[in-house]
């Protein structure tokens, strides 16, 4: 699991080790993550495409020694949202688009050779991709496509040094990872299921530390008091609802998108098998 260590990704860690005590977890995480009793940590800096591949191969390594029990599953739950879209990686890609997207890629890509099934991949989306007011209260632009190629460098949106840029990366890289999903789950072989996870509003999780001051009060302040409604969830349910999905609990079948507890239609845009196609080559070419 990426994104294991904080958040949603934490309460899921702890409720997937409670209800399974065979269970065990490798973390995808930064070097100050923790090891425990029934968790590895494999150090790992998403927006660096060779950090990613190095930590995929060491996975690989400790399941051909026996290190690690078989694979059962991948979740790529790790996300960033920014205040800008001109952020770089070490490699020149856009930050928001190289965590949310091509990290995933390259996860999958290089771990679901070793998930013979059967399994599960999980990768954290975002209702944001619908770019409506029902689901962002206005304070997420709609998405803006472009070709993989120019989503992928700094600066693809409209006044790419604002909070609107970033945002808009955001919810751009999230539409993008529905895509990855549908892909994936055209070319995974049968048994290895692959959904899209929704967790819908869930203020505290630390996602928008980075996404400019407006982002962080609206998250910090005013988002909440929605978990007393159904608008929102506390990083407790959601962790569970992730888990649940993890674990088959929430059936789905492959290709997928799961909001919160129940697999539904996602926009109208996220379908289209020609961008679905132009971005995995894309992500093979770079990976």
């Amino acid at each position: 699991m990426t994104g294991g260590t904080r958040g949603i990704g934490a309460a899921a860690v702890g409720e997937l080790l409670r209800r399974d005590p065979g269970l065990r977890m490798v973390l995808l995480a930064r070097g100050d993550a923790r090891p425990g009793d029934r968790t590895t940590v494999v150090p790992v800096d998403l927006a660096d495409r060779t950090s990613t591949r190095t930590a995929v191969a060491t996975v690989r390594a400790m399941l051909a020694d026996g290190t690690l029990p078989p694979l059962r599953g991948i979740v790529g739950n790790a996300g960033v949202s920014l205040a800008d879209a001109i952020h770089a990686t070490p490699d020149g890609l856009e930050t928001t688009f190289a965590v949310n997207v091509v990290a995933n890629h390259v996860l999958i890509a290089g771990l679901a050779p070793a998930l013979p099934g059967p399994g599960r991949v999980v990768i954290t989306v975002s209702d944001t991709h619908f770019g409506d007011f029902k689901h962002t209260f206005g304070t997420i632009p709609a998405p803006r496509w472009a070709e993989p190629a120019v989503l992928a460098r700094p600066g693809a949106f409209p006044r790419p040094a604002t909070a609107t840029a970033g945002r808009t990366a955001y919810s751009t890289s999230k539409l993008a990872a529905i895509y990855l999903v549908h892909e994936w789950a055209r070319r995974l072989p049968p048994g290895v299921d692959v959904v899209a996870h929704n967790p819908g509003l869930v203020p505290g999780t630390g996602l928008a530390r980075e996404a400019g001051p407006v982002a962080r009060l609206l998250m910090g302040v005013l988002s909440p008091p929605m978990t007393l409604t159904p608008l929102a969830d506390s990083v407790t349910a959601a962790g569970r609802k992730l888990a649940d999905v993890v674990l088959g609990a929430t059936a789905a079948p492959t290709g997928s998108y799961v909001d919160r507890t129940a697999p539904a239609l996602s926009s109208g845009e996220s379908y289209d098998p020609e961008r679905e196609r132009a971005l995995w080559e894309y992500l093979e070419r770079i990976r």
